[in-house]
């Protein structure tokens, strides 16, 4: 799709040319050479909105062109599924803007000047080369030294609007390069204060007006002398964002699929020594049958296998899409130089002695990746086990196991390359096929997050398999996994809970084990805690359907055993149809069949379980057959899982074979033990209930003043140097108000009289409480007086509070409502972001670890399961006949601490506690709130892969 085909002229100065003229900017502009000196009335990033702890800087201070925010600098990746290095345009790239204006063609070169414009006069150069990072932001796209693209604004008369424009190379015209740069562009004019972009299209540039309007945002637009005007508002909708999610997903899929598609794959350090990795590699590709080209490259050997070895990647005389790096560490970097002149797409690593062996290998590593990523190459690797495709038309076994495992509709991810090996064989073993497989090893570019855009839309896999070790980009990987879990499930093990192998660690966050599980929760994703598990679940979701319900029914021929299995689905959650039925010891095969036949007809069953121990007199085969025959007559929507003892995955006699011999849809599988099957469906359960729950809205409750919360936050940050700092309680109502959440009325006061005025003024009844929150949450110590009706009952309460604090201080406050003591919290957490947690106030509630969590942002499902999942929430609800609560109140106020969270990274902490759940409704009795510089990873947002550096590591 040529969108980027033509663009606007990026050297028209606002004010300072005719649309259609020909000509760039002239020299009647005072800045026309140099940075300009004025910043915009109103900036955000000149009063403190930058986010503090980046290494960004109030704008008003940056007017060194070389200057610019670090993280406006990005590796990303393009539709093609190449990448390109992404940064802000500094004087030195004069050069590379000049060999770029002599490689355009002269229609793109009058599409982008209105006119010939054959060569960058000197004063444009100096102007389009040196720009001040905030009224003028140009950025640059580099594929190796090359600039192959520029995209700039310029702010337009010192308002909220600026100009914006585009300049792609004729050869890299239609890989999304001017989206990308729209998307870039209006992030950073957001952040320096502008509201809206402009721009001037010669009319029969169609598809650059095709990249301002399936941008998403609402463009309007007026035709005069043939030349169109297009405006349109750069604040985020609904439906920009989803667009730009929408081309993430499809160029990070294609990077995937360009990796496990591969028409020719070279393998360089083949060797002959059948003990040596490379050596295993190739003949594992030629075992497998791949349909494409494979390459031995060996410096030492005409040939490996009989197959005809090239010297170097360069020697090989057709193109390579893979090349798999089978050499020592130290000769890698020189490989890479190699494989970069040869125009390679995807580079797998096998080799070890990177970031496992130490911070040397790790600096190696982090260099390799941001080379080959800076010249369009994706890495996978290194210390990978290598990657697999069963399809058909493909084959592909690139990796270092045997054997290529059975077609299925599986995919599998994981990181240890040395537990890939016994994670095919497992798969094999227990009768689950594969449809892809990816071991990243140390996962240095290539991660989890990249499989989970490509399966989404992969028409071969139904079912997603992780062992993931870490997360590089967690927020990310939660966005992902929600999306994709609404259509195929995910099955996850998470290891490393206390510790993270030094390779990995380098790029991967600290997570605590309740944000993993509010994350997987959240998301979907069915959390298991071993690789056997894994494969338990995994074969329930690979053949058999999702369940209506948790009515399970059992049926077997040991009644000791449908007891157990009875037990386990109690524990579970489930939810007996009816009780176990038991057909006896030396009732024969089609008396067994019959009565599964009769459990699955019944309406009350969702799902059903077939215990079953074999008898002396006839083989357990003859069961099984009889049992699968019965299912496969019965063509039921219901899912069956068995237990015959001793037998695990999907034996011969249940399974439904595929034409190549693979158990398929229908097979049933078996576990040794009742309660393996049972914990297997239970999983399946509690996932297809997620499913058929509504997904929610991202909704924002109204009376929320933002810009006035913003600017408060700017202002109370202002003189902290990046320190965090905890609010005083006026502030603290003040923030909080921006947003709709009131505290109940208060005063502070010293003396006694000055707190029977208090009284007075906030109306009886009030109560009195110490300064000193943990007298507060102490009962022996009495910090608090509650329900004081008169003058001297406070007297008498203020005397007491004093003796006890030793502080004249104390808080008067108006009497809520009665109800149930809640608590609503944030926690900024390192790697998933702010999480929102609510539980019910007190000591019980804290030591039991009572609390729910939500990552930011909510949806109202979120906020609504979020209050009814501690397990002490039916005291809400009406326990025991009492009068519920107003949940819709405290719904409420969880959105409207979600949007404050969101909006407001500064807010480090937050504590509502105790909130008062009353059939009147919620009220905050006390509030405690820290702002300081936010740490948390960003999800780094449409097609900006995670970052390498070891600053950013």
């Amino acid at each position: 799709m040529p969108e980027d085909d033509t663009t606007p002229a990026e050297g028209t100065t606002p004010g300072n040319s005719t649309a259609g003229s020909g000509k760039p900017s002239g020299s009647n502009q005072s800045g026309d050479h140099r940075p300009s000196e004025q910043t915009a009335p109103g900036n955000p990033a000149a009063s403190g909105g930058d986010q503090p702890g980046s290494d960004r800087q109030d704008r008003k201070g940056l007017r060194d062109p070389f200057d610019y925010p670090r993280d406006w600098e990005a590796d990303v990746v393009l539709s093609d599924g190449g990448t390109v290095h992404l940064r802000p345009v500094v004087p030195s790239d004069a050069d590379g803007l000049v060999a770029l204006h002599g490689r355009l063609s002269e229609r793109t070169r009058y599409f982008r000047y209105f006119g010939a414009y054959p060569r960058i006069p000197p004063r444009d150069l100096v102007r389009f080369s040196t720009v001040d990072h905030h009224d003028r932001v140009a950025f640059a796209a580099l594929l190796g030294d090359d600039i192959v693209a520029v995209g700039r604004y310029e702010r337009l008369d010192q308002g909220p609007s600026a100009e914006v424009a585009f300049l792609v190379d004729d050869r890299h015209q239609g890989r999304g390069l001017g989206s990308i740069l729209l998307e870039h562009l209006a992030a950073a004019a957001s952040e320096s204060g502008l509201r809206r972009f402009v721009a001037e299209v010669l009319s029969e540039n169609a598809a650059m007006v095709r990249v301002f309007r399936d941008a998403g945002y609402q463009v309007s637009r007026a035709i005069e002398e043939g030349v169109l005007h297009l405006e349109f508002d750069i604040d985020p909708t609904e439906e920009s964002l989803a667009v730009a999610r929408s081309r993430e997903q499809a160029a990070e899929a294609r990077s995937v699929h360009n990796l496990l598609h591969p028409r020719s794959v070279a393998v360089i350090g083949a060797s002959t020594d059948h003990m040596k990795v490379g050596h295993v590699a190739f003949r594992n590709l030629l075992a497998a049958d791949f349909t494409g080209t494979v390459y031995p490259v060996n410096p030492e050997h005409r040939s490996v296998r009989g197959v005809r070895a090239y010297p170097s990647v360069l020697d090989i005389p057709d193109p390579v899409d893979l090349a798999l790096v089978a050499v020592p560490a130290e000769a890698v970097e020189s490989v890479l130089d190699a494989c970069l002149a040869k125009g390679v797409k995807t580079l797998l690593i096998v080799s070890g002695g990177f970031g496992e062996s130490g911070p040397l290998g790790l600096h190696a590593e982090l260099r390799l990746v941001g080379e080959a990523r800076a010249h369009g190459m994706r890495v996978v690797g290194p210390n990978a086990l290598g990657v697999l495709n069963t399809a058909n038309d493909v084959r592909l076994n690139a990796t270092l196991a045997p054997v290529l495992p059975k077609r299925g509709r599986t995919g599998f991810f994981c990181q240890s390359g040395a537990l890939g090996t016994a994670i095919l064989a497992d798969a094999g073993s227990r009768g689950l096929g594969l449809s892809t497989f990816v071991s990243a090893g140390n996962r240095a570019d290539v991660s989890g997050n990249d499989l989970l855009q490509y399966w989404e839309t992969d028409p071969d896999t139904d079912l997603v398999l992780l062992y993931l070790e870490s997360f590089g980009n967690p927020r990310k990987f939660a966005r992902l996994a929600r999306r994709l879990g609404r259509s195929k499930p995910i099955v996850a093990v998470k290891s490393g809970r206390h510790a993270v192998r030094p390779q990995l660690a380098a790029t991967s966050a600290e997570v605590d084990e309740a944000s993993v599980k509010a994350l997987f929760e959240q998301a979907g994703v069915v959390r298991v805690e071993s690789l056997a598990q894994l494969f338990d679940t995994a074969l329930v979701f690979a053949h058999q359907p999702l369940p209506a319900g948790p009515r399970i029914g059992i049926v077997g021929n040991s009644i000791a055993i449908g007891l157990l299995a009875a037990d386990t689905a109690r524990s579970q959650g489930l939810r007996l149809a009816f009780d176990p039925v038991d057909i006896g010891p030396q009732a024969g095969p089609e008396e067994f069949a019959a009565a599964v036949r009769e459990a699955l007809d019944s309406p009350d069953t969702d799902a059903l379980i077939a215990v079953f121990a074999p008898p002396v007199a006839i083989p357990g085969a003859a069961y099984a057959r009889a049992l699968r025959e019965a299912v496969v007559e019965l063509k039921q929507s219901k899912p069956i899982v068995s237990t015959f003892l001793a037998a695990e995955g999907v034996p011969d006699e249940l399974a439904v074979l595929s034409d190549d011999g693979v158990p398929t849809r229908g097979s049933i599988p078996s576990y040794p033990s009742p309660e393996r099957a049972v914990d297997a469906l239970a999983r399946v359960v509690r996932y297809a209930a997620w499913r058929q729950r509504p997904q929610g809205a991202l909704v924002r409750p109204g009376g929320m003043h933002v810009e006035q919360a913003q600017e408060l936050v700017r202002e109370l940050l202002s003189d902290e140097e990046g320190h965090s700092t905890l609010l005083s309680d006026d502030d603290v109502v003040r923030l909080l108000g921006c947003y709709g959440v009131d505290v109940v009325p208060f005063r502070v006061v010293s003396t006694v009289d000055d707190a029977v005025a208090a009284a007075a003024g906030l109306g009886y009844p009030v109560t009195l409480k110490a300064v000193d929150e943990r007298l507060r949450g102490r009962p022996d110590l009495a910090g608090v007086r509650l329900d004081l009706t008169s003058e001297d009952s406070v007297r008498v309460a203020y005397r007491d509070l004093r003796e006890v604090s030793g502080d004249d201080d104390v808080y008067v406050q108006r009497m809520a409502p009665k109800g149930i003591s809640c608590v609503i919290g944030l926690q900024d957490d390192p790697s998933f972001g702010t999480l929102v947690s609510f539980g019910l106030s007190g000591l019980v509630s804290t030591l039991l670890g009572d609390r729910a969590y939500r990552a930011v942002p909510l949806t109202d499902v979120d906020a609504a399961t979020l209050i009814r999942e501690p397990r002490t929430s039916p005291l809400l609800t009406g326990y025991r006949g009492d009068e519920p609560a107003d949940l819709a109140a405290l719904q409420d106020m969880v959105l409207r601490v979600a949007a404050l969270a969101e909006d407001n990274p500064e807010v480090r902490s937050l504590s509502l506690d105790p909130i008062l759940a009353s059939p009147d409704g919620a009220f905050v009795a006390n509030a405690r709130m820290v702002l300081g510089p936010p740490p948390s990873r960003p999800d780094t947002g449409p097609r900006r892969l995670r970052h390498i550096t070891p600053a950013d590591s």
